[in-house]
């Protein structure tokens, strides 16, 4: 599998290494990784100094994979993709794929209506959920992070986005999701954290959520094989 130079995000406290996220997930069970949703499951961001320009799904598929010779990662995401629309035209590519492990990374842009469809977008990520986890996929989900106390322009979806928080929460309780919560994560104060267009993580907050999620399915892995 693909590794990737690592230069001053070794001194980096919030994030992993390759070598270190591969240790954690060595043994994982998951063979076939599916990424799905909007620009955060594409990975877009803006590179950072002194950290590879290895979007989130990229680390987590590199670590995952690395000692599984028949590993397979599918990566639809579309920018600007609501969750209605991800369901709509993602899906089915994702069944197809036979996936064991998914990540629905969705919400975000139907935040942008004055009156954001929480109860649709549940609906609709209840609804992904229920047909992946019925083909026997497990599933990880991410909380929005709360960058609003270092970007105040966009301080209109501070409740906006806890709400839609409280929606993913809810689903992912619901099918027994892995659950990573990054609302309250402190790279949230990092003055260097968003790119130029102040929505997306630059490669900074993508270590450090690529980080969480690698220890959060290796605590899911090491927990299931004590079963």
């Amino acid at each position: 599998m693909t590794t990737y130079d690592l230069r001053s995000e070794t001194d980096d406290p919030l994030a992993l290494s390759h070598e270190e996220s591969v240790r954690l997930l060595r043994g994982a069970p998951w063979q076939r990784l599916a990424i799905m949703g909007d620009s955060f499951a594409a990975g877009l961001g803006d590179p950072s100094e002194g950290y590879a320009h290895v979007p989130w799904p990229r680390r987590v598929s590199a670590a995952l994979g690395a000692d599984k010779p028949g590993f397979a990662y599918l990566n639809t995401g579309v920018k600007g993709k609501r969750t209605g629309e991800v369901r709509a035209e993602q899906l089915d590519e994702v069944l197809a794929f036979r996936p064991d492990l998914v990540n629905v990374a969705a919400g975000g842009n139907d935040l942008f209506d004055a009156e954001p469809d929480l109860d649709g977008v549940e609906a609709d990520l209840d609804a992904m959920y229920g047909a992946l986890r019925a083909q026997g996929a497990d599933i990880f989900a991410f909380t929005v992070t709360n960058v609003f106390e270092s970007v105040p322009e966009l301080a209109v979806f501070s409740d906006r986005t806890a709400a839609l928080n409280d929606r993913i929460r809810a689903v992912a309780r619901r099918h027994d999701a892995v659950l990573i919560e990054m609302w309250h994560h402190p790279v949230r104060l990092r003055p260097n954290l968003m790119s130029a267009d102040g929505i997306h993580f630059a490669m900074e907050g993508h270590a450090a959520l690529a980080a969480e999620i690698v220890k959060a399915l290796g605590a899911r892995s090491a927990q299931r094989a004590e079963t």
